[in-house]
C-alpha cells in the first residue's frame, strides 16, 4: 500500500489556505494546489464545478460570505488508494463541521445572526503533487432542520449535530498499519455487497454479521441518527424501505480505508423511486430520483461500530419533483 503522507500534507495545506484566504485570493489559492482540469462534485445546488475560478466563486465564496468567520472542526481525516480502480489513485478524506455566524443569506435562507454548524465531508484525489478532482458534500437539509424551518417535517431518527468518533481517534495525520486498513476495507465491502445483493433490505441477522449491537448510524438531514439494531431498523431502514422502491445500484466513485476508518461516495450511488411517504415529503410517483451518498465507517475489532451518512436529499427530491429551496423561498415571499 502506498505511503500517502505527502498527499495528506498537500490536502491539509490546501484546506488551511482555503479557510484563511480572503475572497479575492481564493481562486488563486485553489489554483496553486490543483491541476488545470480540476473539478468538483458537490451537493445540490452547487453540483458539478470545473476549474479553480468556479470552485472559488460558486462554492467557497458563498459559504464564506454567509458564515464568517469560518472555523473548520475536523473529526475524521485519513487517506487511501481507491479499490474502484484497483488502487491506482490516491484519495484524502476529511469530515467534520464548519462553524460560523450566519450573518448573510445563504441559498435564499434568511440569516439568524447566530452560530451554526455546517456538516460536511470532502474527498480529494491527488496526482503528481496536485489535486485533480474532489467531492464536497454539505448537508444542507440538516442545516435547514437546525434552523427549524417549517417546510421540513419531523424526522424518524434523532435530530442534532452528528459528532465525530466515540473513540476520538479519527484524525490520521500519521500513517496507520497497512493490515488494519485492509481489514476495514474488507469488512465495509462485505457489508455493502450483502446489502446490494439483498435489494437494499436489511434484517437483524444481516446486521449481526457485520455490526456491533450498539452500532450508531449518524444519519443525514431528513432522517436523523439511530442507535442499536432496533433503533436503526425503526429510524432508518423501515421508513426507507416503506417509502422507496429500489431501482438500481449505480456504483461508487471511491472506496478506500486507512486504519479503523474507511468509506465511499457515489455520483449517484442509487436510483430510487418514491412509493409512499418518504421523510414526510413524498407520495407515490413514477419519477426516479438519484441518491448521491457518502458513507464513512469506524471499525472496532471485526465489526462496524459507527457510520456517518450524507445523502444529497435536495438533489434526490428535486429529481422527483420536490424543490425544497423553492418551497422555502415561496413561503418566505
Amino acid at each position: 500500500m502506498a505511503d500517502l503522507q505527502q498527499e495528506k500534507g498537500l490536502v491539509l495545506d490546501f484546506l488551511n489556505n482555503i479557510d484563511k484566504a480572503e475572497n479575492k485570493l481564493l481562486a488563486e489559492t485553489i489554483s496553486k494546489y490543483t491541476s488545470d482540469d480540476f473539478h468538483m462534485r458537490c451537493t445540490h445546488p452547487f453540483n458539478e464545478l470545473k476549474g479553480a475560478d468556479n470552485v472559488a466563486n460558486d462554492l467557497w465564496i458563498p459559504i464564506k460570505n454567509s458564515f464568517k468567520p469560518i472555523q473548520r472542526r475536523m473529526d475524521i481525516f485519513y487517506a487511501g488508494t481507491n479499490l474502484i480502480d484497483n488502487h491506482s489513485s490516491k484519495w484524502v478524506v476529511n469530515m467534520g463541521h464548519l462553524l460560523g455566524i450566519f450573518n448573510n443569506p445563504f441559498l435564499g435562507i434568511v440569516p439568524t445572526r447566530k452560530a451554526v454548524m455546517l456538516w460536511y465531508c470532502e474527498f480529494y484525489r491527488v496526482e503528481n503533487n496536485k489535486i485533480t478532482e474532489g467531492a464536497f458534500f454539505l448537508d444542507i437539509l440538516k442545516f435547514m432542520q437546525q434552523l427549524q424551518l417549517p417546510i421540513i417535517p419531523e424526522s424518524t431518527g434523532m435530530v442534532g449535530f452528528n459528532p465525530g468518533p466515540m473513540t476520538h481517534d479519527g484524525l490520521y495525520f500519521n500513517k496507520q498499519p497497512e493490515e488494519e486498513g485492509q481489514k476495514t476495507l474488507d469488512l465495509m465491502m462485505r457489508m455493502a455487497n450483502r446489502l446490494v445483493g439483498g435489494g437494499m433490505k436489511t434484517t437483524v441477522p444481516d446486521l449481526e454479521k457485520d455490526w456491533h449491537k450498539d452500532m450508531i448510524w449518524w444519519g443525514p438531514g431528513g432522517i436523523g441518527a439511530s442507535y442499536t439494531y432496533e433503533g436503526y431498523l425503526k429510524g432508518h431502514t423501515g421508513p426507507f424501505e416503506d417509502g422507496l422502491d429500489y431501482v438500481e445500484f449505480t456504483g461508487h466513485k471511491l472506496e478506500n480505508a486507512e486504519g479503523n476508518y474507511g468509506g465511499w461516495f457515489g455520483w449517484p450511488n442509487l436510483k430510487m423511486k418514491p412509493k409512499s411517504n418518504y421523510m414526510g415529503l413524498t407520495s407515490s410517483s413514477e419519477k426516479v430520483g438519484e441518491m448521491r451518498v457518502v458513507d464513512l465507517y469506524r471499525r472496532n475489532g471485526n465489526k462496524l461500530a459507527e457510520n456517518w451518512i450524507f445523502i444529497d436529499h435536495l438533489h434526490f427530491l428535486k429529481c422527483v419533483g420536490i424543490d425544497l429551496l423553492g418551497r422555502y423561498n415561496n413561503l418566505k415571499n
